[in-house]
């Protein structure tokens, strides 16, 4: 039976299991194509971004999760394509033990459909993810199709979500929007705006400072044009008080 979420272990842990050790390394296969290898970077890179100044959370991608208190790494065990889990510690991992995680399964999954795993992803692990990890939402997302859906657990069984009228889907644990951009999954403030990539963010900064830069010379050529004028104005009363003397009153 798989570890129940939240339970502590020696709650049911027969005297001859054999723990494996909490480094175990992820199994996962190589991802299909650059396609799908872009497409998770651009998920994890964007999000870390995004919560750069919190430390309670783990974002990663193909890494496999295993779930079950015995050695056997053949099962009980799956590799979502990016996950998240809320309230643990931001550091490296090598996989995900849950055993090792106090009990924790990820509060978000997003699967990356291609030809070999769609139908996997939208049948058996919609189905671990709902019944066994109890993931809170479940996303999927074709690069080639462009399609893309959300689930959330209500009462045990996953209800899908309704799209915005931009087609983003509302994600209550992330308090994030998940939409298409350019053809690819992107997340969205609450407000609308898209979450930057670290190079988006780069060039936007790179763009501002630029700006602010053509802003103070505008500025300062402003200030020289002004301070120009006031002298040419002090010049044409002095020729006239020469000429006519003071000014009345």
């Amino acid at each position: 039976m798989p570890l129940a979420k939240g339970l502590e272990t020696s709650e049911f842990e027969p005297e001859d299991v054999i723990f494996p050790p909490g480094d175990l390394w992820s199994d996962e296969p190589p991802l299909e194509s650059e396609l799908y290898l872009r497409q998770l970077l651009l998920l994890i890179e964007c999000l870390e971004l995004w919560w750069k100044d919190r430390q309670d959370f783990y974002a990663f991608g193909n890494l496999t999760i295993y779930y079950s208190p015995r050695q056997l790494k053949s099962e009980q065990f799956r590799g979502p394509d990016f996950f998240v889990v809320l309230g643990t510690e931001r550091k490296p991992r090598k996989s995900w033990v849950v055993w090792q995680e106090d009990g924790k399964y990820p509060n978000v999954i997003v699967e990356i459909l291609s030809d070999t795993t769609a139908k996997i992803d939208r049948g058996l692990k919609k189905q671990i993810y709902q019944d066994t990890f109890r993931t809170p939402e479940y996303f999927w997302f074709d690069p080639k199709s462009l399609e893309f859906k959300g689930f959330q657990l209500v009462g045990g069984q996953y209800q899908e979500l309704q799209p915005n009228p931009q087609g983003w889907l509302w994600s209550q644990q992330l308090e994030l929007y998940l939409g298409i951009y350019e053809e690819k999954l992107r997340f969205f403030t609450p407000d609308g705006q898209l979450i930057p990539t670290p190079q988006e963010a780069a060039a936007a900064e790179q763009q501002q400072r630029e700006l602010a830069q053509q802003q103070a010379q505008a500025a300062q050529q402003q200030a020289q044009t002004a301070q120009q004028q006031a002298t040419q104005l002090e010049s044409m009363l002095a020729r006239y008080r020469e000429r006519f003397g003071e000014l009345p009153d």
